[in-house]
């Protein structure tokens, strides 16, 4: 009895957030590293990048000219998004960025959301922390406020960062409460997820659907004349909308200040609906004898693999087709401009530019599929964490056997994924230029080159899962900023030993540029290497 009185009811709406600020504290120590990263990453892009305008179009003839003629193009216009003025440095970097920006900031909101949140859930700790003091919705506001006050802090570096570098106060503003906008959104979206789905990687795959749908959307709506209409359906598509430095459009933020607000409402409606440790949406159960089909260790990775894997190869499939549908139109950049003309005719002709924008297409999708990479190496953390692998290893079951049944996803799943992207981006563009047989050759070809730098991600993730499984986590960060110094290393203009560190930035640029088969031998001899140490050490160490 007098336990029962010294514990003060927590079920309550006046006791249902007790305990959030310190689960709050407790989630900012535990991302003291990976939000840093996150924040000073994404909040000095901007105003690194715009410096490089002058130096690209020094002339303000050449830069008169470039709202109209990449405006214009429906190949950049699915890529960055529409152009409202590229005549000032602002405006450049906000067509250039904003749209990567908003979707890397869309995905940090869910993964950080998820793994406050879920991912507690799945490990226990959630159960133990609401047998304590700890209100209902503590745990959810905690993971929320962490994700949202991180996209605000975000959009505020970009916007001081931005003025300190000379560029005008109310793009400045603009564009980082529109990143910031973005962020909050998609934390809404994530705070959905992790009602709906039972298990953190569940959530995370949706909450990353969303942000690639929204994308997805956004291209549509960009590069369609005729469907401009639907990247007002996009997050994304808000973000660019609101039109930093081009006669800012302040209206366009009520938006995605609705959208956090009902989105999340219902996130938390849907709290008190479930127990803890489920989701609305509870799994399926299976047969009281499992069948002869799932009896092996192959046979249970591919149950756990299968949802994922032709989630992520139907998702690359319908992006192959659509970026390549407009390849064919990139040669329309070159316009009437005479000296565009001399330029690309260096390059190879509009044929060349081409080639180069399927090469950039084919590394983009390398560099997205790494991601798939790392989370298929990283199953049987997950299985382990939740205390399933030890009773597996009380049988015969072999450890390396099981670990190499997962792996058989996580590398070939990979290779699967290359293999799709580069048929569809050839046969998509086959199809418009006439040439398939052709097209499709040189981009599974193309696709095939960029394999040797995924396994690396993917090598990198099994090491840290043998040798170091508490950092586990840290494959996700290997992977992230190999994405970003690819993406963004160049436009930034960091040192080339900075660039060399992403195993993409070795890669031949195939069908732009000749195959050399050097790097790539020493890019396989990296990921097997990074192999063995992951299979030795999770030979050697303990379990869980």
């Amino acid at each position: 009895m007098t336990a029962t009185l010294d514990r003060p009811l927590v079920s309550g709406p006046a006791h249902g957030l007790v305990g959030t600020w310190q689960l709050t504290r407790l989630a900012l120590r535990r991302d003291r590293i990976v939000l840093p990263i996150w924040i000073v990453l994404l909040g000095i892009m901007p105003s690194t990048s715009s410096g490089t305008f002058e130096t690209l179009y020094p002339t303000a003839a050449e830069r008169a000219g470039l709202t109209a003629s990449m405006g214009a193009n429906p190949s950049l216009s699915l890529i960055y998004g529409p152009a409202f003025d590229l005549s000032t440095a602002g405006g450049f970097t906000a067509w250039r960025l904003g749209g990567f920006l908003a979707l890397i900031i869309g995905l940090m909101a869910v993964f950080t959301v998820t793994r406050h949140t879920r991912a507690e859930e799945d490990t226990g700790r959630a159960e133990l922390l609401a047998s304590a003091v700890v209100g209902r919705y503590a745990l959810l506001t905690s993971g929320v406020l962490v994700s949202a006050g991180a996209s605000v802090l975000i959009g505020f570096v970009e916007t001081g960062l931005m003025i300190g570098a000379k560029l005008p106060a109310d793009g400045a503003w603009a564009l980082g409460a529109a990143t910031a906008a973005t962020g909050l959104v998609f934390t809404a979206v994530a705070a959905v997820a992790v009602q709906v789905a039972e298990y953190s990687r569940t959530a995370n795959g949706i909450g990353a659907t969303a942000v690639g749908v929204a994308f997805l959307l956004r291209a549509v709506g960009d590069s369609t004349s005729d469907a401009t209409w639907v990247s007002w359906l996009s997050p994304i598509g808000w973000a660019q909308q609101i039109r930093p430095f081009a006669d800012e459009r302040w209206w366009v933020f009520l938006l995605p200040l609705a959208a956090t607000v009902v989105v999340g409402a219902a996130g938390y409606a849907l709290l008190p609906r479930r127990d803890v440790g489920t989701g609305i949406i509870p799994p399926r159960p299976g047969p009281a004898e499992a069948a002869a089909s799932l009896r092996s260790p192959f046979a249970l990775a591919w149950r756990l693999h299968r949802g994922p894997l032709i989630g992520w190869v139907i998702g690359t499939a319908v992006c192959a087709a659509v970026f390549g549908s407009v390849a064919s139109g990139i040669g329309d950049v070159v316009g009437q401009s005479e000296q565009a003309k001399e330029i690309f005719q260096r390059l190879g002709g509009t044929d060349g530019l081409i080639d180069a924008f399927m090469a950039a297409m084919t590394g983009l999708f390398a560099m997205v599929i790494a991601l798939y990479g790392v989370q298929a190496a990283l199953r049987l953390r997950a299985e382990e964490t939740a205390i399933r692998v030890e009773p597996l290893l009380a049988t015969g079951v072999g450890r390396l056997r099981l670990l190499g049944s997962h792996l058989v996803f996580a590398f070939g799943g990979t290779a699967l994924m290359m293999v799709v992207s580069g048929v569809l981006l050839g046969l998509s563009n086959g199809m418009r230029s006439g040439t398939i047989g052709d097209s499709v050759g040189d981009m599974v070809v193309a696709s095939l080159a960029q394999l040797p730098a995924i396994w690396v991600i993917t090598g990198l993730a099994v090491t840290i899962f043998g040798l170091a499984p508490k950092f586990s986590t840290a494959a996700w960060a290997i992977a992230g900023l190999a994405l970003l110094l690819s993406l963004f290393g160049a436009v930034l203009n960091l040192p080339q030993v900075l660039l060399d560190a992403s195993p993409f930035s070795h890669v031949p640029k195939l069908p732009a540029a000749e195959f050399t088969a050097t790097p790539l031998v020493w890019l396989t001899g990296v990921a097997v290497v990074a192999l063995v140490a992951g299979l030795m050490g999770w030979r050697r160490r303990d379990v869980g």
